[in-house]
């Protein structure tokens, strides 16, 4: 893959990634935060499921990066499929996404965590992740 096809992947994945994580902000401000705690469990499981889906979409732009292409399979993928591919890669990255998927689409998504703290923290798990994407800045 050439850099400038690199390159216009990682706009792509990256500009997407960071709009869904835009759109989990704008749910999270309506959750309503008191004492560092989220009042509306609603806002908060929508927020954090933009989360992860923003995630989701870097992890498959930076595994087009890395020659890993999508199966011909259309099933959904699994988060064992993005934790075996990014064990191989990258360690450090796989502590992220681990943490990433329990903060955010277990405990966020699934079971409507209210510390502000914990959401924060798995809000920047995710932007961890989106980082290892983000394209270069033209000059």
């Amino acid at each position: 893959m050439s850099t400038i096809e690199q390159q216009a992947v990682k706009e792509k994945y990256y500009g997407e990634a960071m709009r869904y994580m835009d759109n989990a902000k704008e749910y999270l401000q309506k959750a309503k935060k008191e004492d560092n705690y989220y009042q509306d469990t609603k806002y908060v499981s929508t927020a954090c499921g933009k989360a992860y889906k923003g995630i989701l979409i870097a992890l498959d732009g930076f595994f087009i990066l890395k020659g890993i292409h999508k199966s011909k399979n259309k099933q959904r993928k699994s988060i064992e499929y993005y934790q075996s591919h990014i064990a191989k890669m990258d360690k450090k990255m796989l502590n992220n996404v681990n943490n990433a998927y329990h903060i955010l689409h277990l405990w966020g998504y699934y079971d409507g965590v209210q510390s502000a703290t914990v959401v924060r923290e798995g809000f920047d798990e995710a932007y961890r992740i989106i980082e290892k994407i983000k394209p270069a800045e033209e000059n």
